[in-house]
């Protein structure tokens, strides 16, 4: 242990505005909105408002597969929120959702708008709705459920934990950066270990729950996820990659990551008005 450097917490902590790293000038102890803005509005019954971060995928990816399924009634209005410039604080995202977080969605199809906020519970909203990607069968039903919350629980380990200390953090400390690899690496395991008798995580059946584990997960393997890819040895972990390229090969889940991203001169991608207009904005 390099880091020998000693801390003792004041009596009452006090919020210094300078911590926070790379977020912060978004971080917070309060909630609430910081201004008034009202959040634009499509044709589309649902209205997305979100970012490309793996929680945010989560949800485009879902909508996508939904629509190449020939389901119309999943069409949707995205909006980008970029949370780096604070605008989950705007007055009209926090009325849908009063975490500030993306992602949130507002479903306009029946009498009264339905907000929806929390990406685990967004996708369960979403498959309740359509009838899709989520078993009808109790024993299933519960075994998808189970790997959709273990995502839930386990996530903010490996991106609030091991990708902030590892990646964001305004310094390397060892303690903190050992402490959340090795939740990391327990967690690859939990997942290879269960992937290694079954094609997808809840059984022989694609579920919202790979949909919510592979952005953060399946990136993780084979994609470019905090650059940690080495420190991590993810190539140990032949399950999870195996299910990872699948899913990857999937043209909902490519269509999926590009909405509400990034382009490569740091430019958002157009609102998505159509189901081509997404390719269209990378051709």
């Amino acid at each position: 242990m390099s880091d020998k450097t000693s801390y003792t917490p004041d009596k009452v902590w006090q919020w210094n505005n300078a911590s926070g790293g790379k977020f912060a000038s978004i971080n917070r102890p309060i909630s609430g909105a910081t201004y008034d803005k009202v959040l634009e509005k499509g044709e589309h019954p649902l209205q997305l408002h979100s970012l490309a971060t793996p929680n945010g995928v989560k949800v485009t990816i879902m909508l996508e597969e939904l629509l190449a399924l020939g389901i119309t009634e999943a069409e949707y209005d995205a909006y980008l929120v970029n949370i780096l410039e604070g605008e989950q604080f705007s007055s009209g995202f926090v009325e849908i959702n009063p975490n500030s977080k993306i992602p949130a969605l507002v479903d306009n199809s029946g009498a009264e708008p339905i907000r929806v906020f929390e990406s685990g519970s967004i996708l369960l909203y979403l498959a309740e709705k359509f009838g899709k990607f989520l078993p009808t069968d109790i024993a299933k039903r519960t075994e998808t459920l189970s790997w959709l919350f273990w995502n839930i629980g386990s996530a903010p380990y490996l991106g609030g934990g091991f990708g902030h200390f590892y990646a964001y953090a305004p310094e390397k400390i060892e303690y903190c950066i050992d402490r959340f690899a090795m939740e990391a690496k327990r967690q690859l395991d939990v997942l290879d270990k269960n992937l290694a008798a079954r094609e997808y995580l809840a059984g022989d059946e694609y579920t919202i729950a790979d949909i919510a584990n592979f952005p953060w997960y399946g990136n993780l393997v084979i994609g470019e996820l905090y650059n940690a890819q080495t420190f991590l040895d993810v190539s140990a972990y032949q399950h999870v990659t195996r299910w990872a390229n699948a899913i990857q090969a999937r043209p909902a889940v490519v269509r999926g990551q590009r909405v509400n991203s990034w382009s490569d001169d740091a430019t958002a991608v157009p609102v998505r008005h159509s189901a081509a207009d997404i390719d269209k904005t990378f051709k």
